[in-house]
């Protein structure tokens, strides 16, 4: 475990009120750059009304209690799942397309 992160998890034993993406990832024992997959999939709300290039919080004790909940985190896995895997095939397609362009272009 990093340092920071321990360091977070370990300040006079209890956690802030609201929490950063990063840190709510650390609560969830996930990447930072999947909360907004969560948040997008409506799995996870950022609280009050943030712009869309703000800085997001999250209620801690919420966070906690999602991740005590086994159908919730299914369905989180499931949702980051489902995100990668599309956005994996959709660079692989543009690639492919790619190609076959080179290629109509060389026997050409």
């Amino acid at each position: 475990m990093r340092d920071d992160i321990y360091r977070f998890l370990s300040v006079n034993g209890r956690l802030p009120a609201r929490v950063t993406a990063d840190q709510a990832g650390w609560l969830l024992n996930c990447q930072p750059h999947n909360i907004p997959v969560l948040v997008a999939a409506r799995l996870l709300k950022p609280l009050g009304n943030p712009p869309a290039n703000a800085v997001k919080y999250f209620a801690t004790d919420e966070i906690l209690e999602l991740s005590k909940d086994k159908t919730w985190l299914w369905k989180s896995s499931n949702a980051m799942y489902r995100y990668w895997r599309d956005k994996n095939n959709r660079r692989s397609s543009a690639r492919s397309k790619i190609g076959e362009n080179m290629e109509s272009e060389i026997a050409d």
